[in-house]
């Protein structure tokens, strides 16, 4: 029996038709795709391999999976999905449009096209790209990011738990921050850096001394390290603050090409523009998702994987009753048909 799934991919005859096309192979979109192969819906994952935590020796919070490597998480998932006869190519997708050349039985479908030339079609398509973190230009922060300068004291506290611990600011919501990483260590500086300390909250100022958080004004011109490990951190006027881990906020960048190409409403945040999605992922454009860091910047790896499960199923019913309509639409006029 041929199942309404394999028969797109057939009916397309060069079998670059699919159900669902995946953009992003981290947690959500290989979440979103494990649940859709196990559903039997054609699906391809494209991956550029560009994962948000590559800096990062081991991932948390996710439960069984606490410590785990996440260039082997992602592994795991790509063995995961292939058991399920899901298709992954390592390119990128370069650009998304309306299909003008559809698969049958799926007029609003998407054409993708890939950094390789292919162009790929699909009845709906999931936008898991994520996004970048742009540091701050201070020499030596980006060759240490993911070791001793850090962004997330969920994803790294409890390892730099006790330690002599700076914050460098990079607006006044690093009052915050500071604020945050207090739970993990006593001993915590906040350096100001370019944020002028008149910019600080009259709260954050009273909260900061309750927690014992030392304010640092002063442009911060550097790291010191010491045997591949971070011993302070340098002011202009040459004054050395000893510290063992600097928390810093990333200005997160989205990747939202495709989002934004396919005409995707956007909304603006503290922490960059991200599309406007109901529970489920589904954006403004019928049969377009979005999930992990693509629709927001706090998802972590385990929020990642929920968001991108919850899409896979919800998209497979929205695919499975549009056919059941079409079979009846059709029985419909068969039998209104003179005899």
């Amino acid at each position: 029996m041929v199942t309404l799934t394999e028969s797109f991919g057939n009916e397309y005859g060069n079998q670059d038709g699919y159900d669902v096309v995946v953009v992003g192979g981290g947690a959500a979109g290989l979440s979103a795709a494990l649940v859709l192969g196990r559903a039997r819906r054609r699906t391809l994952v494209v991956d550029a391999g560009e994962p948000r935590n590559a800096p990062s020796a081991h991932m948390h919070g996710y439960l069984s999976r606490d410590g785990m490597a996440p260039a082997d998480f992602l592994a795991v998932g790509r063995e995961e999905i292939a058991r399920y006869g899901v298709e992954l190519v390592r390119d990128r997708a370069l650009t998304a449009s309306r299909d003008t050349d559809p698969m049958p039985g799926a007029p609003d479908g998407f054409a993708v096209t890939l950094a390789s030339g292919r162009t790929v079609h699909a009845r709906h398509l999931v936008v898991a790209t994520g996004l970048r973190d742009e540091l701050p230009p201070l020499p030596g922060l980006a060759e240490r990011f993911g070791r001793d300068v850090i962004h997330c004291p969920y994803c790294h506290g409890w390892e730099s738990r006790d330690l002599p611990t700076g914050v460098l600011a990079t607006s006044q919501l690093s009052a915050h921050q500071a604020l945050m990483v207090t739970q993990w260590s006593g001993d915590v500086r906040l350096f100001l850096n370019e944020v002028p300390e008149s910019d600080l909250a009259a709260e954050d100022r009273r909260r900061l001394a309750a927690a014992g958080v030392e304010v640092v004004p002063g442009e911060v011109t550097g790291l010191v390290v010491t045997d591949d490990r971070l011993t302070g951190v340098r002011l202009g006027d040459g004054t050395v603050h000893d510290r063992a881990v600097l928390y810093v906020a990333p200005r997160a960048v989205p990747r939202d090409e495709l989002l934004t190409a396919l005409g995707a409403e956007m909304r603006e945040t503290p922490f960059g523009r991200y599309p406007v999605i109901d529970e489920r992922g589904l954006t403004s454009v019928p049969g377009l998702w979005a999930a992990g860091n693509a629709s927001g910047f706090a998802e972590q790896v385990v929020n990642a994987a929920s968001r991108g499960y919850r899409a896979g199923a919800t998209i497979n019913g929205e695919l499975l009753f549009a056919d059941l309509d079409a079979k009846a639409a059709d029985l419909d006029a068969k039998a209104a048909e003179p005899a």
